[in-house]
């Protein structure tokens, strides 16, 4: 057993600084402000910079504001990027967690790119920033499952990253609300016992679904762009007992979410006249 085994086993969780080749991460950056930049000059009518970061942030939360509908959609497309998709099946990513116990890791939800904002929030919604919650209850697969999370920009106590609490997936699975996404913990829980992460572009957090974290407050302008990759192991016997339970559904709209497309005259625009 590693060293990082012995730490990640005893407070379920570590920090693996420089992890990610920075190159990949400003390129997932990129491409997913590119995607979100065409609905930007679409809605908005003006091309934004997405090299400026405090431009291109405020453009993002004027298109929240001005088509919800559309942000919602773009903000779904991302999770899509082939780039993003890739990373998450690289061999030296299987490697590091089949070191941390996962024998036979298997992805256990698609990847999930977040970016949070007080100003990316509708209607009290908490979904820009988490109360305390265990990710197991959401996944419910396999007792070791664990969860990579990583900043594309650097994270902080200024921009809310995330807060840990160690040695807190020895309590099982606490009581929670699980009318939302999150399921938010009702059990008491000693607050100082919270970590602050500081992690710069390429650094790591893995950690058991079953620990406790939390989101930070993001105190400034600038929204904190994220990413969050989970996997079950497959050799896990209460979870092969379980027959590999999926908590996660996935199935399309019942009715066109565009009502009359595609016409006969958009589909020849793209193969042409018959």
């Amino acid at each position: 057993m590693t060293a990082l085994t012995e730490e990640f086993r005893k407070n379920g969780f570590v920090i693996v600084r420089g992890f990610f080749d920075k190159e990949v991460l400003a390129a997932i950056y990129r491409e997913a402000r590119e995607i979100f930049a065409v609905q930007i000059k679409r809605i908005l009518g003006r091309e934004v910079d997405i090299d400026d970061r405090l431009s291109f942030d405020k453009a993002m939360y004027e298109l929240f504001e001005k088509d919800f509908e559309a942000f919602v959609n773009t903000g779904k497309t991302v999770q899509h990027s082939l780039k993003l998709h890739r990373l998450g099946t690289e061999p030296f990513i299987i490697e590091k967690l089949q070191e941390l116990g996962l024998s036979k890791p298997v992805i256990g939800v698609r990847p999930a790119m977040q970016f949070n904002s007080r100003y990316l929030s509708r209607n009290g919604s908490k979904h820009w920033k988490l109360d305390p919650h265990q990710d197991w209850r959401s996944g419910q697969g396999s007792i070791d499952s664990v969860v990579i999370w990583f900043p594309l920009v650097p994270a902080g106590r200024e921009l809310g990253s995330i807060q840990v609490m160690p040695g807190s997936h020895f309590k099982g699975l606490l009581k929670a609300d699980t009318s939302g996404y999150q399921g938010g913990i009702q059990e008491e829980l000693n607050v100082d016992d919270f970590v602050q992460t500081e992690l710069e572009v390429g650094d790591a957090v893995f950690f058991s679904t079953l620990l406790v974290h939390r989101s930070g407050h993001n105190v400034t302008e600038l929204i904190r762009w994220s990413v969050q990759f989970r996997y079950n192991n497959l050799d896990d016997p209460t979870f092969i007992e379980r027959a590999y339970p999926m908590a996660y559904i996935y199935k399309p709209e019942e009715e066109l979410i565009t009502p009359g497309f595609p016409t006969l005259e958009s589909i020849a625009r793209v193969f042409g006249e018959n």
